[in-house]
């Protein structure tokens, strides 16, 4: 007979079980943390003191770091406390909060890059429409409905894999909770609800990636046809920041979510999961800052001031 007894905590079997190798990942992680903070809130303040940079462009980055300190926020601090902690566990309720965030803020992040996208696009093909198509009201229209998107497009999953049957079941073959190992967790049949995530996951990052491959395609095209290479030069390089973030973002997030089976080995799915978690956002503030010069002059002319 079936045990169907409500499930009230999951233990989470995380990365190694050796004391030594749990606190070097401790250590390493934490390191990673508090970089991550502290070149997010570098991004945020520099695009707000300076006025230069109050741009739509600019307006919609301080949108990405932000992002991405809730992203890592809802992970990384758990990902800390259960390396020290002998009894790794989370509640039912924290582990459907905790999934509901980390999607929603992923869906979020992928219309947030479409967005900057278009952006792009206007500024680079459509100079002389930019100014009328890009004002601080649709700007605020755009960001408010990333969010709101992001929010809505995370209900369903999260809503269905709550609604699941785990019986006596509560392994967690991960280090979080995400939909992959409480999917195989489940004692349900999950079969309508790996079809709904796999086709929603598909809708949202085919539809984004292409809206953002297309923006990208236009610009390149435009850049081409600049005379001067200096110009074309001056020209990508307001661009190649974004396009390098989201090649790396998609590149991970389309390996691992477009999947129709969520047949993928746990220890893979743990490594994808710490480049998309930890390694992207640590390496967002790193691409932004250093291969933008309009970023690089406006923190320079900051330091000098104070």
């Amino acid at each position: 007979t079936e045990n169907v007894t409500t499930v009230l905590e999951f233990r989470l079997l995380g990365f190694s079980s050796r004391p030594l190798c749990q606190l070097l990942i401790f250590t390493l992680l934490l390191v990673i943390y508090i970089l991550i903070i502290l070149g997010n809130i570098i991004i945020i303040s520099v695009v707000t003191l300076e006025p230069q940079l109050h741009s739509p462009m600019y307006k919609f980055l301080k949108n990405l770091p932000f992002l991405e300190l809730c992203y890592t926020t809802a992970i990384v601090p758990k990902m800390l406390v259960d390396l020290l902690a002998k009894r790794k566990s989370i509640s039912f309720s924290g582990c459907m909060a905790q999934l509901s965030y980390f999607v929603a803020l992923g869906a979020t992040e992928c219309y947030l890059l479409a967005v900057m996208a278009y952006d792009r696009y206007l500024a680079v093909c459509e100079p002389l429409r930019y100014g009328v198509a890009m004002t601080a009201e649709s700007y605020t229209r755009l960001a408010v409905g990333c969010w709101l998107a992001g929010v809505l497009t995370g209900v369903p999953p999260c809503l269905m894999v709550s609604r699941l049957r785990f019986g006596s079941r509560k392994l967690i073959d991960h280090f979080f909770c995400d939909i992959s190992p409480l999917l195989k967790l489940s004692c349900s049949d999950t079969t309508v609800t790996q079809a709904v995530i796999f086709i929603l996951s598909l809708l949202v990052l085919s539809s984004c990636f292409l809206l953002t491959l297309g923006s990208y395609l236009l610009i390149i095209l435009s850049i081409l046809k600049i005379p001067s290479a200096s110009g074309r030069r001056t020209t990508f390089s307001t661009c190649s920041s974004h396009l390098l973030v989201v090649t790396i973002y998609y590149g991970t997030m389309i390996s691992m979510y477009t999947h129709p089976t969520y047949n993928v080995s746990s220890e893979l799915n743990k490594a994808v999961s710490v480049f998309y978690t930890v390694v992207t956002p640590l390496l967002n503030p790193v691409i932004y800052s250093l291969r933008n010069e309009a970023f690089k002059k406006a923190l320079e002319k900051i330091v000098t001031r104070h």
